[in-house]
C-alpha cells in the first residue's frame, strides 16, 4: 500500500449499491473511489493504482469479467468481485480470470468488510521473511522465499502473491493432503462458508502456470472429496 489509508475503487452500476459500499467503507476509513462503467474502472484502476477493487460482474460499456481481464495483464491489484447469486458461470470465471475472491447479492456487510480486511492484510508490505533455503521440486521448479520468486529452470514464473502464498504452503507440506478449508485458512486468511471455489481456481491457476514453464513441474494433485497435496518430497 501506498500510504497508511488503503485506497479502494468501488465499481457498480446501481447507484444504491454504490452509495451503500462507500459510505461503510468511508466509515471503516478507507480511501474510496467509484466508477460507474467498465470504462471507467479500468481508467481509474490504471491511473489512480488502488490497494483493492469491488468489481460488480454486470456493468454497462465493458463488464466486470473484461475489466479484470484487461487489468490481469499488467497488474496484480487485489480483486474482489460482486456477482448476483444467479451468475454461478461469472463467479468461476471470475476466479479463474484471477480474481482473488467474490461476494454475493445481496451480501452482509460484515462478511465483505471481513473479507476485504483479509485480502489486505494479505497485500501489506511483508517483513523480512525468515532465511529459509530455496525449496526445490521436479521439472526444475525452486522456490525463492526470501526473494517471493518462482522458477522452473530458467523461467521466471509471474504469480500473483495469492499463487505464490499457495504454493508455498504446498510445497512445506509436500506429500500431505491439505483440505480446501484449510488452504483457505492458511493461504487467504479466513474461512469460507461452505465455498471452496477460490480454492480450485487458484489451483487450476497455478498448475497452468508450472505445466506451461515444464509438464514435470505440476505436482500438484487433486485428492477427490478432501483438497490437494503436492507429490513427494521437496528438497
Amino acid at each position: 500500500m501506498k500510504n497508511s489509508v488503503p485506497h479502494i475503487l468501488v465499481v457498480d452500476d446501481e447507484q444504491a449499491v454504490l452509495d451503500l459500499l462507500v459510505y461503510n467503507l468511508r466509515k471503516a476509513h478507507y480511501e474510496v473511489q467509484t466508477a460507474l462503467n467498465g470504462r471507467m474502472a479500468l481508467e481509474l484502476a490504471r491511473l489512480a493504482e488502488p490497494d483493492l477493487i469491488l468489481l460488480d460482474v454486470m456493468l454497462p460499456e465493458m463488464d466486470g469479467l473484461d475489466v479484470c481481464r484487461e487489468l490481469r495483464r499488467t497488474s496484480k491489484v487485489p480483486i474482489i468481485f460482486i456477482t448476483a447469486r444467479g451468475e454461478e458461470i461469472d463467479r468461476v470465471v471470475g476466479l479463474e480470470l484471477g480474481a482473488d475472491d467474490y461476494v454475493c447479492k445481496p451480501f452482509s456487510m460484515r462478511e465483505l468488510m471481513a473479507r476485504i480486511k483479509a485480502v489486505l492484510r494479505r497485500n501489506l508490505p511483508e517483513e523480512p521473511p525468515p532465511i529459509v533455503a530455496p525449496f526445490s521440486g521436479p521439472g526444475g521448479l525452486r522456490l525463492d522465499l526470501e526473494r517471493r520468486e518462482v522458477r522452473v529452470g530458467s523461467t521466471v514464473l509471474e504469480l500473483t502473491r495469492l499463487e505464490f502464498d499457495l504454493l508455498y504452503i504446498l510445497l512445506l507440506n509436500a506429500g500431505r493432503v491439505l483440505s480446501r478449508e484449510r488452504l483457505l485458512e492458511q493461504v487467504w486468511g479466513y474461512d469460507f462458508a461452505g465455498d471452496t471455489r477460490a480454492v480450485d481456481s487458484a489451483v487450476k491457476r497455478l498448475r497452468a502456470g508450472l505445466r506451461t514453464a515444464n509438464p514435470q513441474a505440476d505436482a500438484i494433485e487433486a485428492v477427490r472429496g478432501v483438497g490437494y497435496k503436492f507429490r513427494g518430497d521437496t528438497a
